[in-house]
This record gives C-alpha cells, structure tokens and sequence, in this order.
C-alpha cells in the first residue's frame, strides 16, 4: 500500500513542508544520488521485443494507467500482439505472473493490473526483465510498460512521461521540484526529461487549455495533449464519494466539475485494500444523507464482488488532441526490427 500524497507537495511554494525540509531536503538528496547511481550503473537489455515505457517523474497521480489502457487499445486495434508489463503496485504478486481478471483479485496482483486486463494481456513482475521476457515467450510482438522510467534493465524502444496538467488552485504537477521524501518528485525534472524521448500532458475534461508556465517547463520535448474524460455522467442524486489514490481530491473536484451532488467524501490511502468495517462505515454514513457510494474504477476493482453491487464506478478514459501524431509515434516503434 502507498501512504496518501500529501496535497501540500504540490505547491509551489513547498505547502505545509517548510518546518520539516530541515530533516527532509538532506535525504532527498541522498534519494537522488542513489537513483542517479542506479541508472548510470544500469546495463539495459533487449528483450526480444519493442518496449514502450510509460513513467512518470512523480510518486503518482500523473494519469500512466489511462494512457498505458489507450496506447494498448491503439495497438491491439493495429493487429499488434501487444502485452502490458506492470509491477502490481499494491499487490502480492512477485512474478512473472500472467493475470487472470476472471480468477485473480486486487489483492494477489494490484488494481491497475485488473483494470488493464480487460484490454490486453497483463504480467505483473518485480523483475521487470523477466516478466519482459516471458511476455515475448508468450508471444508478445511488442510491451506497453506501466511505469518504469527510472527503471534501467530494460532497453526502452520509447520513453514516454504522463505529466498531470492540472494546475488549478495553486497546484503544480512538480511541487517545488523537490525530489522525495521532501516533495513529490522521483528525481530532478532535468534529469527525468532528459531520458525521455516525448511529454504527454493529461489535462482534465473542464480544463480549456494547458498552462502556458507548464508548456515553458516541458519545451525540451515534444509535448503531445491528452485530456481524460468520464465515459458517462456521474450518478444521479446524492452521493458519498470514496477514492484511494495518489490525488484523491482531484476525483472528489471532477465530480463535483461533472455536477455530481457529493454530499461527503473520504480520500483514502493509494491502493489500500478497504477494511469492511470501514466500507460499512461509508455505507452507514451515506444513508445517512439519502445517498449512493461512487468510487473510482481502480478502487472498484478493489472491492469484493458483494460491495461491487452497493458502489458504482465512475471510469474515466483518455483522448489525444492529435491523435495521427500518436499514431506515427508508436506505430514507429511497433514495426521497428528486434
């Protein structure tokens, strides 16, 4: 389970931090050294197959699984045979393991791999060499991988970085530009970018247009704009929203943006399997109000199959602003010989 992000780490400023950075700033550094040391050390292998890493340059919330979910369809709809790779964040699994999302829960594999496997075959792996490799033993003509970018034992045919565009009430996707546990960051922006071969800026589905600040940031890469949108209306009458994710308020501010009549909301921890008495708590407290519970659909999957029918999703999905650009892209690395 991933503790939830705090909010104040995405303030320019360094939010709630200040009082605190004496001791945090110190191992940030230490944080950065040993993930610099890691991939100037690292010694990327090929494994048989074109590899499209999709990371990000913070500790979550970016938006990687929707653009992982659309890439895959992209591909698949091109007659790729194309596997998703993912470490099973939140889950047991080690691997390399297969995902079944008929007979594996949430808490053997993680949500994020029950939530792809509907659209392409999932491995979850720790060792991402090797679930790399038995994904191309299995027949995979090309891996779409679910973070990674500062994972170097991979040789990556594209690296792409989903960075969060919204930048709304005083929030920036990159804090302060601290690196961890002082801010949000995986490692300096410089650096992250400079391994990237192109930038997808996720806006949300009531933002007009990206940030002009946040394109100036990100110029020393190709920039491609991608907008996440609901499939459908939130649920009508009241509702008591739930999410555990890296940003939970962000669910809670898009229901709201979509006019759904939230009448409470609870952020929880991301990827934390939701205790029962915990879920009846929610559920007491909804009644309460005459209300409905509506959740995410990454919480959802979490939820036993009994829950499942008191809570409804409210799924999201991704739409590129140019979508034949997206294709040129990774249709280039697709047909590319391995």
């Amino acid at each position: 389970m991933t503790p939830r992000t705090p909010q104040a780490w995405y303030r320019q400023e360094g939010g709630g931090f200040r009082a605190a950075r004496i001791i945090l700033v110190p191992l940030s550094w230490i944080w950065t050294a040993l993930t610099a040391r890691r991939l100037r050390r690292a010694q990327p292998v090929d494994p048989g197959a074109p590899v499209i890493c999709v990371g990000n340059l913070t500790l979550g919330g970016s938006g990687k699984t929707p653009i992982v979910r659309a890439l895959a369809r992209r591909l698949s709809a091109e007659g790729r045979q194309v596997h998703i790779l993912t470490r099973g964040h939140g889950g047991r699994a080690g691997g390399p393991l297969r995902v079944d999302p008929t007979r594996d829960d949430a808490a053997e594999v993680g949500d994020e791999a029950l939530m792809l496997g509907a659209d392409a075959p999932v491995w979850i792996a720790r060792d991402r060499l090797a679930g790399a490799r038995a994904a191309v033993a299995a027949g995979a003509g090309v891996i779409v991988m679910d973070d990674g970018h500062q994972n170097g034992s991979l040789a990556k045919s594209l690296s792409l970085v989903v960075v969060d565009g919204e930048t709304r009430d005083g929030e920036w996707p990159f804090g302060d530009g601290s690196v961890f546990p002082a801010g949000p960051m995986r490692e300096p922006l410089a650096a992250g970018l400079a391994r990237a071969d192109a930038v997808i800026l996720l806006l949300p589905a009531d933002l007009a247009e990206p940030d002009p600040r946040l394109l100036a940031a990100l110029a020393a890469k190709p920039v491609f704009l991608a907008r996440l949108a609901p499939k459908g209306p939130p649920p009508s009458g009241p509702q008591l929203g739930f999410a555990g994710i890296a940003k939970p308020w962000k669910f809670e501010r898009a229901l709201r943006a979509a006019g759904c009549d939230l009448v409470d909301f609870a952020p929880l921890a991301d990827h934390a399997t939701i205790p029962e008495r915990q879920l009846r708590f929610l559920a007491s407290r909804a009644r309460s109000f005459g209300a409905g519970l509506v959740t995410t659909e990454k919480d959802w999957v979490r939820l036993t199959p009994a829950w499942r029918e008191r809570v409804v999703q409210w799924a999201v999905d991704v739409s590129f602003a140019d979508e034949a650009a997206i294709s040129r892209l990774h249709q280039a690395v697709a047909k590319a010989p391995h």
